[in-house]
Formats: C-alpha cells, sequence, structure tokens
C-alpha cells in the first residue's frame, strides 16, 4: 500500500505557476491546490511503498526550479 504524504510548497516569488506546470508534467501528484498563507501550493502525492519517503520527495519534486522550501506531512492509518 502507498504512503500519502502532503507537501506545502514556497515558491520564490514570481514562480507558483512555474512551479505548479512542472509539477503537473511530471505526474506525481494526486491532488495539487494553490494555497494562500506561508506556503504557495499544497499537493498529495501517494509514494510507493517499497521507496523511501525522503529520497522519493528529494529526486521527483525538491530538483524544481523555484521551489525556496518546503513542509511535507506524513499521513498514518485511519481511525
Amino acid at each position: 500500500m502507498a504512503t500519502c504524504v502532503f507537501i506545502q510548497i514556497r515558491c520564490t516569488p514570481g514562480t507558483t505557476y512555474s512551479v505548479a506546470e512542472e509539477i503537473a508534467l511530471r505526474e506525481i501528484h494526486s491532488e495539487l491546490y494553490s494555497t494562500s498563507g506561508d506556503f504557495d501550493l499544497m499537493m498529495k502525492l501517494y509514494i510507493p511503498s517499497d521507496a523511501d519517503v525522503g529520497k522519493f520527495i528529494n529526486e521527483n519534486l525538491l530538483d524544481i526550479k523555484g521551489i525556496e522550501r518546503s513542509l511535507t506531512t506524513m499521513t498514518f492509518k485511519v481511525f
């Protein structure tokens, strides 16, 4: 079973649309939203169960130009 994570992304000023477009082109997300507040985007992502979460995020997301910072929230079994 895949691991569901939510990733909040802060973009350098003026790059939010290009970052979102690159994420969409990579087709790694389940859902992607523009948000207000400290972060510009929120992404729902399912990581394969055999993959290392940190490595997967680093290799598939955080190399996108314009990403300044991210915050990953792990999810666990539903009650």
